[in-house]
């Protein structure tokens, strides 16, 4: 499913901490939503290790990261503390992978999400996207450029 150019699927998710977030009240900078398969997993604590070290600090105050899984948030709490993720963690657990269906990136057979990114820009539309299989990470300079570019646009 393209979603580029199209309104972002609005949410209503809470975090690690049970904190709510709303994609709606999310404007006043750019939303990077980062899907992934399973908490504690070898490849997405990998990508998610990436995103701590490499990404969220590189893009300081300037846009949004959100991590989604089908994780509970219990679950999403414990890795985080674990993994040291500072930045929001969101439990689309119930009803389970909602919102990753709506994004494209639910696998019905596994039910979780794929690695689906989306780059959300101030207005709500959908500027950018990567989906990779199960087994294969994406890599943090691809959001990197992706951002510089949208931010670059008049």
């Amino acid at each position: 499913m393209e979603m580029i150019g199209s309104p972002a699927p609005g949410f209503h998710l809470q975090d690690q901490h049970g904190v709510g977030w709303q994609l709606s009240e999310l404007r006043d900078r750019p939303v990077i939503l980062v899907f992934y398969p399973f908490a504690f997993t070898g490849v997405c604590s990998g990508e998610l290790r990436a995103l701590r070290d490499e990404f969220v600090p590189s893009v300081g105050d300037v846009a949004e990261v959100l991590a989604i899984s089908c994780d509970s948030m219990f679950s999403l709490r414990v890795f985080g503390e674990t993994e040291g993720l500072m930045f929001p963690l969101l439990s689309d657990f119930w009803p389970h992978g909602a919102v990753a269906s709506a994004y494209g990136v639910f696998d019905e057979e596994r039910g979780c999400a794929r690695r689906g990114t989306f780059l959300i820009d101030t207005e709500g539309i959908v500027r950018w996207s990567v989906v990779n299989d199960l087994p294969d990470a994406r890599h943090v300079t691809d959001y990197r450029r992706a951002l510089d570019e949208i931010m670059a646009a008049p």
